[in-house]
């Protein structure tokens, strides 16, 4: 069946649009060809590669300056993507990610990195500390905490040790959607997922399939990908994941909460990237513990509030000693830079048994 012919004014607006395209295309390589010889420059001097700062700069410039009729957040992920393309003719960056291919932290990593970014699937979050620390990967993606079910208990436990630190974090609404290879909710057996996508669909699951097995795996794609092994089983996981297997979404957005969303820290070696400079809207995340007396929490706290500085997150780990010892993970509201937030620290410090700075950098809108 051959193509309706399109009219004089059509034609004459597609001819437009291609001779644009062709522009387009001409200097977007021309901005190649300077990002490699910045990726020169950089070479000699040693200096990183990557550098998440200077993207949000640039974008906000784009954004800033953007006269319209495209929206902003469009704007913005066109010229992530550019410079993503732009950073791997420089020095590709291999970045450590939760898999198989269809995670939400894959998906963490393309919005960090740009979809040109060179992605290392492993089989749990061990996996992505491991090969970050190791320099397997420049870079690593890790969840770290959900709106629903709190924080990935895992991740916490895993910071404790590593010579990583974070420089940015992504912050994902998350639909959960049931993946089957048929159509149909009848005949299910077994659901599989990550545990905490279990957890964020538990009523729904209640309410819908009563009797059928919940199977927790290392991943919700890699449940996805087992779904397509058992036709009695399914999957809780993206729509990124449907397409990739091939599986049919018998259900869409079925966790528990409509604005459910998880937050994934983006972890390196410290000589692969400092902390980032203040960019006026900052987190300082740091591990702590106090000798085990009265009033020792207490005491944490007395710092922050002399000096004004406001903590968003705090959660207790057992440390494992048998003597209930417990480390705190705190999230501060600043920079280092910043002199309050700075003696606050010092301060903090003075009390603790243990303590450590896992890392600085901008909040994710």
């Amino acid at each position: 069946m051959t193509e309706p012919q399109a009219s004089p004014d059509l034609a004459s607006l597609r001819v437009q649009i291609d001779s644009l395209d062709r522009q387009l295309l001409t200097l977007l390589n021309q901005r190649a060809l300077v990002a490699e010889q910045v990726g020169e420059v950089k070479k000699r001097e040693g200096t990183p590669f990557f550098r998440p700062d200077r993207v949000a700069q640039v974008i906000d410039k784009i954004q800033t300056a953007n006269p319209g009729p495209l929206k902003g957040p469009h704007v913005a992920a066109i010229w992530r993507e550019i410079m993503s393309a732009c950073l791997a003719l420089e020095s590709p960056q291999r970045v450590a990610v939760l898999g198989p291919e269809g995670t939400f932290c894959e998906q963490a990593a393309i919005e960090f990195f740009g979809g040109a970014a060179d992605l290392m699937y492993c089989a749990n979050f061990d996996e992505v500390f491991h090969a970050t620390a190791a320099g397997s990967a420049q870079y690593g993606v890790v969840g770290v905490e959900n709106s629903t079910e709190g924080v990935v208990t895992r991740s916490l436990d895993l910071f404790l040790h590593t010579p990583t630190h974070v420089v940015g974090e992504v912050s994902l609404l998350v639909r959960h959607n049931l993946l089957r290879t048929s159509n149909s909710l009848d005949g299910i057996e077994a659901v599989l997922a990550h545990p905490q996508a279990l957890a964020q669909c538990q009523a729904w699951l209640s309410k819908h399939l009563p009797h059928a097995e919940r199977r927790p795996v290392s991943s919700n794609a890699e449940g996805a990908r087992l779904a397509t092994t058992n036709p009695a089983w399914a999957a809780l996981s993206s729509e990124r994941a449907a397409t990739q297997f091939g599986l049919h979404i018998v259900a869409h957005a079925i966790q528990d909460d409509a604005y459910n969303r998880t937050r994934f820290a983006i972890i390196c070696l410290p000589h692969t990237l400092q902390t980032p400079p203040p960019s006026g809207k900052d987190c300082t995340s740091l591990v702590v513990s106090v000798p085990n007396r009265p009033g020792a929490v207490h005491d944490l706290l007395v710092p922050l509030k002399a000096h004004g500085v406001s903590m968003t997150r705090f959660e207790s780990r057992p440390a494992r000693t048998g003597q209930w010892e417990y480390y705190f993970y705190i999230d501060l509201d600043g920079h280092p830079a910043q002199p309050h937030v700075a003696r606050a620290l010092e301060e903090l410090r003075g009390l603790c048994a243990f303590y450590k700075v896992l890392g600085t950098y901008p909040v994710a809108p």
